[in-house]
């Protein structure tokens, strides 16, 4: 019993030992918070976080799909397809890999039966050169083989051709390509550009591949989810994706290829993503066709029902797509008449494509981008598209300029039933320029943007979290204040350390004597 009793007070006396030394340590550190307080920058919400489940597993979240002729080589198609929505550029040390449980599907229906005839998978493979360190780099990065990129990807595509939704044939079309790393920064990879080229790879037949990562081409002011701008169109116009980054795969196929024939030239494209389950067995968790379908058209409840279906299945959304909530939702904000229901202008735009435009012979409804090959590239672009004239543009597929938020809004509120408006959020073009050839997007955000201390701050001023001197204009006291401060603080942490141990040594020789 003695024994029972004399560990116990022992193991109290540690107890307030760890307490008090824990206390000094925090007392010294919030007095010393106390002369200089950081203060987080707010979170944002985005439109790619679509769905309730799939928006806690950003790396396997479509974010956009893009299929346009391509200008520079108009016997071609170009498909773009994004993932890992709000990459922030500095998220390091393991910044923004592909994953290697996901296949990356981008499928291609070229009869307007809502199956897929072609699916090209894209899968990935990580290397680790040094485990030892934490460092995705272990010095400055020139090339893709460069010995001090010490993480590093490869990726195959597989193509895979399908009859009444399954696979008749499966043929490797890359295998064992370099994927582009995360932009870490300039003193990391002074030449980004040099490395993006180098990931573009030609293959055989005349394609090229890319995948790596880009600028969010996507270019949008989200705040339309705070009600609609917050009731207030006059505060629209902040590109709310601009700063930040995704994964890309961008894949240039000649348009024979894809399409049935020269005679039914429009192809229907979609991607998703397949995340292997604890069973081993591969499961649908994000589909993305059109843009904004899935944000603004599906409700809440049905949201990850969309994500694991196909648009073979599509009719089960129809409702969504003829009686939308957003024209009503913007009738009680703004007094705008929402146009008459049903909307049969939108299922053209959204699930069949547009009558002598991309609208395939006995077509079945389904939510996917149409795009007729057979349209040439605009000599001027158009960012509206089809309401502009631009019969290059969406909703004719989607190229990266393509001003989405803007033509969708204003069909949505009636621009194709004579309800003629301009309605948009003020963001018309990326923030980075796109590229002229191959892959076209942007290059990504790097992670450090370069010195951003105030001109005449110290690398001591730095390393003390930025603190501005207490003598600098708008602040009181001085250096010798903040020097005060720490040091009583250290102080006081050292008397109370040991008082502490005082007090236990008198607590084991009060228990011995016991």
């Amino acid at each position: 019993m003695t024994a029972v009793v004399t560990n116990r007070a022992r193991r109290r006396g540690i107890r307030g030992v760890a307490a008090l030394v824990c206390g000094a340590l925090a007392a010294g550190g919030l007095a010393a918070a106390g002369v200089s307080t950081l203060r987080p920058e707010a979170a944002s919400a985005s439109s790619h976080r679509e769905a309730p489940l799939i928006s806690g597993q950003p790396q396997y979240d479509n974010t956009d799909v893009y299929a346009f002729v391509s200008p520079d080589r108009p016997d071609t198609t170009t498909i773009v397809a994004n993932w890992t929505p709000f990459e922030e550029p500095a998220g390091g040390p393991t910044f923004y890999p592909f994953p290697e449980d996901a296949q990356y599907d981008v499928h291609i229906d070229s009869d307007g039966d809502a199956q897929g005839d072609l699916l090209y998978r894209w899968t990935f493979d990580t290397r680790t050169k040094n485990g030892d360190t934490f460092l995705y780099n272990t010095g400055q990065v020139t090339s893709l083989d460069d010995p001090d990129l010490n993480v590093t990807q490869t990726y195959d595509i597989d193509l895979l051709r399908l009859k009444d939704q399954k696979v008749v044939s499966t043929k490797k079309v890359a295998d064992d390509l370099p994927v582009a790393p995360s932009h870490v920064g300039k003193a990391s990879m002074p030449d980004y550009g040099k490395l993006r080229d180098q990931a573009v790879r030609k293959l055989p037949g005349g394609s090229t591949a890319y995948a790596g990562q880009a600028d969010d081409p996507f270019f949008l002011d989200l705040r339309v989810f705070d009600l609609l701008y917050g009731g207030d169109l006059s505060e629209v116009g902040r590109d709310t994706l601009a700063g930040y980054n995704v994964n890309t795969v961008a894949l240039q196929v000649p348009s024979a290829e894809l399409r049935q024939s020269q005679k039914q030239p429009v192809v229907g494209v979609w991607s998703t993503t397949q995340r292997k389950n604890a069973a081993g067995k591969w499961t649908q968790v994000s589909r993305l066709g059109a843009p904004l379908v899935n944000e603004v058209v599906v409700p809440m409840k049905d949201k990850d029902k969309f994500n694991a279906s196909s648009p073979w299945n599509d009719a089960d959304f129809l409702p969504y797509v003829t009686k939308p909530e957003l024209p009503r939702l913007i009738e009680s904000i703004y007094k705008i008449k929402a146009p008459k229901e049903p909307r049969k202008d939108l299922v053209s735009v959204f699930l069949t494509g547009v009558k002598d435009l991309n609208q395939p012979p006995g077509v079945r409804p389904a939510e996917a981008l149409r795009l007729n090959t057979a349209v040439k590239p605009a000599a001027s672009p158009k960012r509206l598209g089809v309401l502009d004239g631009d019969n290059a543009g969406y909703p004719n597929g989607r190229r990266l300029a393509d001003d989405v938020v803007d033509i969708s809004l204003q069909v949505v509120e009636g621009e194709l039933v004579g309800q003629k408006n301009d309605l948009g959020d003020a963001v018309d073009t990326n923030d980075q320029a796109f590229g002229k050839s191959f892959p076209y997007v942007a290059l990504p955000t790097a992670g450090s943007r370069g010195p951003v201390a105030e001109k005449g701050t110290s690398a001591r001023d730095a390393l003390a979290g930025g603190a501005r001197p207490m003598d600098a204009p708008g602040s009181s006291g001085s250096d010798d204040t903040v020097l005060i401060a720490s040091s009583a603080a250290g102080g006081v942490g050292v008397l109370l350390v040991a008082c502490g141990l005082l007090w236990w040594r008198r607590t084991r020789a009060v228990a011995g004597g016991a």
